[in-house]
């Protein structure tokens, strides 16, 4: 049966769609505040209700009625198998190997998967200091995949970022800085690493190299366009076509159930 596609709906909304198609039915995710909220509640109401959900402050598989307004918000641990704090989330959970998706967010990312939440600049006397990792590198070192949601932006998009909060596919080796693949660090403790990063103009993923390429432009956009929005030389030639629009259903869930009180989606 044919899709019935909204015609209507804003970039927050398709950032939400999108990353809610990369749950499998059955994933245990880790979310974070905002749009990881909204992706796996809509997952959970369409194409992955079994799903379970760890929110980072420590409930596990809630059901909440309403949307969180973040990780820490009571109603997270609505129905939940598990009620607890940080200790159950990271090492009850994520340490343990139970964690099939995480979903992250980051100021810098390159062309490796490597995310920087830290600083800009050097770190001993960095432009700009952020608030730090807030459990990045455990989860996007801990879970067997990770979709990072950023905005589009070439500054952001860059060859080799300022700091490594959270390691990619390919990261510097220490004494020699010399760049190899994660599983020659991670070692038996490889589990997986960056399966896609979602923006406002595309969906990217990885070869087998561990190198992003776009894998979908967002409609209203070219390949070109999201090319030029990157400081590295993006391979655009793997580029599938447009994102799948929301349908009238996926924006309706989103709006009149998933976050009916406008906290996410003003």
């Amino acid at each position: 049966m044919a899709k019935n596609y909204a015609t209507n709906y804003k970039p927050n909304d398709l950032l939400a769609v999108a990353s809610a198609r990369e749950v499998n039915d059955g994933d245990v995710v880790f979310a974070g505040t905002g749009l990881p909220m909204l992706a796996i509640m809509l997952a959970q109401k369409t194409t992955a209700p079994n799903s379970v959900c760890i929110y980072e402050a420590g409930s596990v598989d809630g059901r909440p009625v309403d949307l969180p307004a973040s990780v820490g918000d009571a109603r997270c641990a609505w129905q939940a198998s598990v009620a607890a704090g940080l200790t159950e989330a990271f090492y009850g959970q994520l340490h343990s190997g139970y964690v099939d998706l995480g979903f992250l967010g980051g100021a810098e990312i390159d062309q490796y998967g490597n995310v920087n939440t830290t600083v800009v600049g050097d770190y001993s006397a960095p432009k700009k200091r952020f608030t730090g990792s807030g459990g990045n590198p455990d989860i996007n070192s801990l879970a067997r995949r990770t979709v990072f949601i950023m905005v589009q932006e070439k500054r952001r998009f860059k060859e080799h970022v300022d700091y490594i909060t959270s390691p990619g596919w390919r990261l510097p080796k220490w004494p020699s800085g010399e760049f190899v693949h994660r599983k020659e660090v991670y070692g038996k403790f490889f589990q997986g690493g960056p399966s896609a990063v979602i923006t406002n103009m595309g969906v990217f993923r990885f070869d087998d190299d561990g190198i992003m390429y776009l894998d979908t432009v967002h409609p209203g956009f070219t390949a070109e366009q999201v090319k030029d929005n990157c400081l590295f030389d993006l391979n655009i030639s793997r580029c599938q076509g447009e994102t799948e629009r929301p349908t009238v259903e996926e924006i309706e869930l989103l709006y009149n159930e998933v976050d009916k009180e406008g906290i996410f989606l003003p």
